[in-house]
């Protein structure tokens, strides 16, 4: 529990960041994206592909979809990929099948992949791989995903492959050659898209209730306008905006929540993020004004304070290039020294 869930006597944290499958809302996107899922899973063979942005609920979709499939006819392997190899994908998938993969050659591991298929077809179900953040896998393990679709019994594909993944996989699956093959035996794709300003009401009033809200707080319609706006539609960055929107509205004792308060507390959160700012590029003789100058109406002169100055912020970036230049050696050096060392 939190201060605004006491606050206003909510049961739970309506607007928390961590996917929940009770909390699922059916946008327009997150319905399509159920319906070409169930079309592809009713024909039991190849991959379907589902992409969309940070926070755009691709994690959330899956919990939905783990809870709503029928375990009785499918069983369920699902890994987060991050940047595994190729042959370590195939011992998660291995061991996704109760299958032993420890000093198992590729060839071997192949094949005890496939007897453990079998294995699950004989029990009556068909093996679903669910792999998230599919942008992250390299192209030889997107190929041996492709040969593990290929293992069948009786003309019927014993695994099927969902593939989830950020707007580049999808760019990398339609722009790369070498996955012409995979392209092929994708049956259904999607690509989540954010809400839309009609849509952030229902989903803040779905989430709320199912926390016991009665009304308190309340949300103006420019407070909803403020949070279409502040999130743009990404229900991600939409929760973190309203969770930190109710505890804005809990620390003022706030029963009606407008849009100053959702425009302030965008602020805060902007001001949260770091500032880079880009380095000041140094002068160069390129950059230097020409010996002769240019015909004026009026000539141009610097005032000695200002050209002081100017002539003093020059010296500080100087000095500040040295001091840059200095640790990047020595970072050099003891990098050299870890080296030889671990040779040694």
């Amino acid at each position: 529990m939190t201060m605004h869930d006491d606050h206003y006597g909510l049961s739970d944290r309506p607007f928390a960041l961590t996917p929940d499958p009770k909390f699922w809302f059916d946008t327009a996107t997150h319905k399509k994206a159920m319906a070409y899922l169930g079309y592809g899973l009713s024909q039991g063979e190849g991959f379907i592909v589902i992409t969309g942005d940070v926070g755009a609920g691709k994690t959330t979709l899956v919990g939905h979809l783990m809870a709503t499939i029928d375990r009785e006819r499918l069983h369920v392997i699902k890994l987060v990929s991050t940047q595994i190899e190729a042959d370590d994908l195939l011992r998660i998938v291995a061991n996704g099948l109760g299958v032993d993969s420890a000093g198992l050659a590729k060839a071997q591991l192949l094949t005890a992949i496939e007897r453990g298929l079998h294995a699950v077809a004989r029990s009556g179900r068909r093996t679903l791989l669910i792999v998230d953040e599919a942008q992250a896998l390299h192209v030889t393990a997107l190929e041996e995903l492709r040969m593990l679709s290929n293992f069948q019994a009786g003309g019927h594909a014993l695994l099927q492959i969902v593939l989830l993944g950020q707007p580049e996989f999808r760019a990398a699956l339609n722009g790369s050659h070498g996955l012409e093959q995979l392209r092929q035996r994708v049956i259904a794709s999607h690509h989540l898209d954010p809400m839309g300003r009609d849509e952030i009401e229902p989903y803040m009033v779905h989430r709320l209730a199912l926390t016991g809200w009665r009304g308190n707080p309340d949300f103006t319609p420019d407070a909803i306008e403020a949070l279409y706006r502040g999130s743009d539609g990404v229900p991600r960055r939409l929760n973190q905006l309203a969770a930190r929107v109710m505890l804005q509205g809990a620390i003022e004792k706030r029963d009606v929540i407008d849009g100053d308060t959702v425009a302030a507390v965008v602020a805060d959160i902007t001001g949260d993020m770091p500032v880079i700012h880009a380095p000041v590029p140094l002068p160069t003789p390129a950059a230097q004004p020409p010996a002769t100058p240019l015909p004026m109406s009026r000539p141009f002169e610097i005032a000695p304070d200002r050209f002081a100055a100017i002539e003093a912020r020059l010296e500080e970036q100087d000095a500040a290039l040295r001091r840059v230049l200095a640790l990047l050696v020595d970072w050099v050096e003891s990098t050299d020294v870890m080296r030889s060392g671990r040779a040694a």
